[in-house]
């Protein structure tokens, strides 16, 4: 039986997070300017969101939009 090391390792890894962020800025060159919920900016592919509203952003690219919904965090 065949088995491929690399493939059976990739399986192990996780995948890249879906993030919520707020857009500031949609940029001419393809880009949006946005901001997470604790605060830091990038620079991500796509402007099919408007600015000052949320989206999903997944390996450096918007997903779509977002639902403005309130963020809570509890700690255990």
């Amino acid at each position: 039986m065949a088995t491929n090391l690399w493939a059976r390792f990739r399986k192990l890894l996780p995948g890249s997070p879906l993030i919520v962020v707020t857009v500031v800025t949609v940029n001419t060159d393809g880009t949006s300017t946005v901001t997470t919920s604790s605060g830091g900016a990038m620079r991500v592919l796509g402007t099919t969101v408007e600015a000052t509203k949320k989206a999903y952003v997944k390996d450096g690219a918007i997903i779509g939009e977002a639902p403005n919904l309130q963020h809570f965090e509890i700690e255990v």
